[in-house]
């Protein structure tokens, strides 16, 4: 499991850089950006959405979590957003990633390559802010109340009671996207978003993922997620616990506890 781990704390790290980088970076999301694409697009000091743009965080659909920063992200959405884009990997259209925090910018796509060019010869980054406009409305501010009052559960068999007691279109839809992905995934996202919430820097978010990624492979769902998806592609993941329900918590727990210090992804130290 070696080779992962390597993988996974040099990703990390460049996320980190990235987020705290002294000079402007502009980033333009054009179609799909998911998993490892919003490490790099999303921690950007200038974030560009388009009309064809789609921001998702589906980690737990291959018995992951939320990465690359994306739970520090996640956890400062309005609202219970991060724990219902979290859990689900719900799509953003453009509006709801910059609602989300995901995005800053909307600009159409068809402006983009005079926009990048006028910066190239330039570097006046207000330019961004003047081709900017209203982007098409999303969806996210329209159920972000229904989020709130299912996803404040402690505990994420207490979202899936709420959901099921509310019983609308809403509700059936949020637990058909639930029953895709691996339970433990959603219960160990449930909780590292809410932990994430407290942090100001993303350095101790992403310490907080490397927890559980270090560990996927051997304890998680990873290698399960991976093979379903991508391997045999038969899209029919058998997961270790057979519903939310069946997940102990102190699975969860161990997950998620502190790492040596030595296996780190920085060396100081991080909550």
């Amino acid at each position: 499991y070696d080779y992962g781990r390597r993988f996974w704390t040099d990703e990390y790290r460049m996320n980190a850089r990235l987020f705290h980088f002294p000079k402007p970076v502009a980033s333009f999301m054009q179609g799909f950006t998911m998993g490892g694409g919003v490490g790099v697009g999303c921690h950007a000091s200038h974030r560009v959405v388009g009309e064809s743009s789609k921001v998702a965080m589906p980690e737990c659909g291959i018995g992951l979590v939320p990465d690359v920063g994306g739970s520090w992200i996640l956890g400062h959405a309005p609202g219970r957003l991060g724990e219902y884009l979290g859990v689900t990997g719900a799509r953003m259209g453009p509006a709801d990633a910059i609602h989300a925090g995901f995005a800053d910018y909307f600009v159409p796509e068809a402006e983009w390559p005079d926009l990048i060019a006028r910066l190239v010869e330039t570097g006046d980054w207000s330019l961004i802010d003047a081709a900017a406009k209203a982007p098409p409305p999303g969806r996210l501010p329209e159920i972000e109340d229904k989020v709130r009052f299912t996803f404040s559960g402690a505990q994420l068999r207490d979202v899936v009671r709420a959901l099921s007691r509310e019983g609308d279109d809403f509700a059936a839809e949020t637990l058909g996207m639930m029953r895709r992905n691996s339970p433990l995934s959603m219960a160990c996202t449930l909780e590292l978003v809410r932990r994430a919430r407290a942090f100001e820097d993303i350095r101790p978010a992403l310490e907080m993922e490397y927890r559980f990624t270090s560990r996927a492979m051997e304890h998680g769902d990873f290698l399960e997620g991976i093979r379903a998806a991508i391997i045999d592609k038969d899209r029919k993941p058998r997961w270790k616990h057979p519903s939310i329900e069946a997940v102990p918590d102190a699975e969860v727990t161990a997950m998620l506890m502190p790492l040596p210090r030595e296996a780190r992804v920085f060396t100081e130290e991080t909550s």
